[in-house]
């Protein structure tokens, strides 16, 4: 990350930054949509499924609260 005179993200990096938040949002938006369309868990693989995508969107969730975090 480069800083400009005053200690501060360059316009370079604070973008790359919100495109970074901005995919991460994204990916938050398609788990939970794929949760919602596995329907009932009666089978191994809907199960392994849902698994996985609860894991994938808590492990997105928590990026998005440090990226947010290192922003402030």
């Amino acid at each position: 990350m480069s800083l400009d005179n005053q200690g501060r993200p360059q316009d370079d990096d604070r973008r790359a930054a919100r495109i970074r938040l901005a995919k991460l949002e994204a990916d938050i938006a398609y788990f939970q949509t794929r949760l919602q369309l596995i329907g009932e868990l009666n089978s191994t693989y809907r199960l392994a499924q849902h698994k996985a995508f609860k894991i994938l969107l808590q492990v997105a969730a928590r990026q998005v609260f440090a990226a947010r975090r290192n922003r402030s």
